[in-house]
């Protein structure tokens, strides 16, 4: 399996090189050449796998230059019941209405970003060991990519982390799991913008490419393919649990702000797994959810990006957006490269031309919550399942509600558990959110963190200051 970029300027290279890498040096995000496909014998060969042994099956087909026996001791030791509190990993909880919910925050972070984190965790030492080198990973957080990487990350030898964060734009619980770590290799900047400027910050050092081989810069957000490629596991994982035969379509819903959760989806759709529809939820910052409306990607500026009470996905430039306008463009670098070259320029682009495919190719379809939406939703759940959820779930609920059909399991990707915004869920139910055993006194512990103009030129003196090199 070789890796391409998006926008064409990227000799081939393997999985251990993209890892390490981040953002393709054109500026682009790596892509498979070939998407690998999965056939039904394969899959029904798979059904009994506990999760560890899945993911080391879906994660071989793109990682084929990491030894078979190294990645599955790895995804063993990345999907354990220490970390994820249940034998089952993910486990499927049945909601009313059609709807399930596919729990994929039972991670040490209780977001869905430990699925990723946790194996991310296990192989970047691994590959950095068999170079002989370090790295300093350098990313923005909209609150819980940061922890999730910080937690799987930390004391690790030959990393370091440098995140980026909203000042003052995320839960209290999740300022309180970043900034409370004190690991000498884990580095908080709070800067004083919002997630869109710090993306754009990463990726401004990111493209600095005498800067970024200098300090031997990583990422592991989304752009990351690593991220994407284990994100795709939980979904032949919920479709493997929600069906009985080869054959049998399933339907995601997805809660989105960078497109990362939902373009694993897509891969994995791609991939041959039947997957009837890929429901995009955002919230009132859903710039993604006019562009599957209308066909037109037009991204907000930052005084024009929201915050909400489902504060993860107040993002209106979606990094991953790149990898699927990719392949809807027929996988056409020039034209990729074309489109942000005009995104750039007149701050959108026209697809609408292709409306009629992103359903009846692609499965894909939108919807938008509101805040009181989501606190209708945050209730009526709790009231007629007894099930608590968080208000981005909230988002994927309330969405999902519009395109259950029958005989079609309907899946709702959790996004996070409910204690890491319990002001939300005080709002909707009027008692606050139970907070997991163990994190009672997590917002009274000491934090360490750096506040920091949002600006390239603050934080490249503050890594050069503090780097592993």
């Amino acid at each position: 399996m070789k890796y391409v970029s998006t926008r064409g300027g990227m000799a081939l290279q393997g999985f251990s090189d993209i890892l390490l890498e981040g953002l393709a040096p054109d500026g682009g995000l790596a892509i498979p050449q070939e998407c690998p496909q999965v056939s039904a014998a394969m899959l029904e060969s798979w059904r009994a796998l506990p999760y560890h042994a899945l993911a080391a099956e879906v994660l071989g087909l793109f990682a084929s230059d990491i030894e078979r026996a190294d990645l599955q001791a790895m995804t063993r030791a990345a999907y354990c019941k220490e970390a994820f509190k249940t034998e089952a990993i993910v486990p499927l909880k049945p909601l009313g209405n059609g709807l399930s919910l596919l729990c994929v925050s039972e991670g040490p972070t209780l977001a869905f970003k430990d699925m990723a984190m946790q194996f991310l965790g296990q192989v970047f030492p691994y590959v950095l060991r068999k170079r002989n080198t370090t790295l300093n990973i350098l990313g923005a957080t909209s609150g819980d990519t940061g922890s999730a990487a910080e937690y799987a990350m930390r004391g690790k030898d030959a990393v370091a982390v440098f995140m980026l964060s909203p000042h003052g734009r995320m839960s209290a619980f999740q300022r309180a799991q970043m900034y409370s770590l004190q690991d000498a290799n884990i580095h908080n900047i709070a800067v004083k913008g919002v997630f869109d400027e710090a993306q754009d910050v990463v990726k401004a050092l990111a493209s600095d490419l005498p800067f970024k081989a200098r300090y031997r810069l990583g990422a592991v957000n989304s752009i990351n393919w690593a991220r994407i490629a284990a994100q795709v596991v939980y979904y032949f994982h919920g479709w493997l649990r929600a069906t009985t035969g080869s054959g049998q379509e399933v339907s995601f819903s997805v809660p989105s702000g960078n497109f990362g959760n939902i373009l694993a989806g897509h891969i994995a759709r791609m991939m041959g797994l039947p997957i009837r529809r890929l429901v995009l939820a955002t919230n009132e910052n859903n710039v993604l959810e006019e562009f599957f409306r209308t066909g037109i990607y037009r991204p907000r500026a930052a005084a024009q990006t929201y915050a909400t009470s489902s504060p993860s996905m107040d993002i209106s430039r979606a990094s991953n957006f790149e990898r699927f306008v990719f392949d809807l463009v027929g996988r056409d670098p020039v034209r990729v490269a074309g489109l942000w070259r005009e995104l750039s320029g007149n701050g959108h682009f026209d697809l609408s031309a292709y409306l009629p495919e992103f359903e009846r190719k692609y499965g894909f379809v939108a919807g938008y919550s509101t805040h009181q939406d989501r606190l209708n939703t945050i209730r009526a759940v709790q009231e007629k399942d007894g099930v608590l959820i968080d208000p981005h779930t909230a988002d994927g609920v309330k969405v999902a509600a519009q395109y259950v059909e029958p005989g079609i399991p309907m899946l709702v990707l959790e996004t996070a558990l409910p204690a890491k915004f319990s002001e939300v869920i005080q709002q909707a139910l009027g008692v606050p959110a139970p907070v997991p055993v163990g994190l009672e006194n997590l917002e009274s512990l000491p934090q360490k963190v750096t506040v920091l103009p949002c600006d390239v030129a603050s934080v490249r003196a503050y890594i050069t200051e503090h780097a592993s090199v």
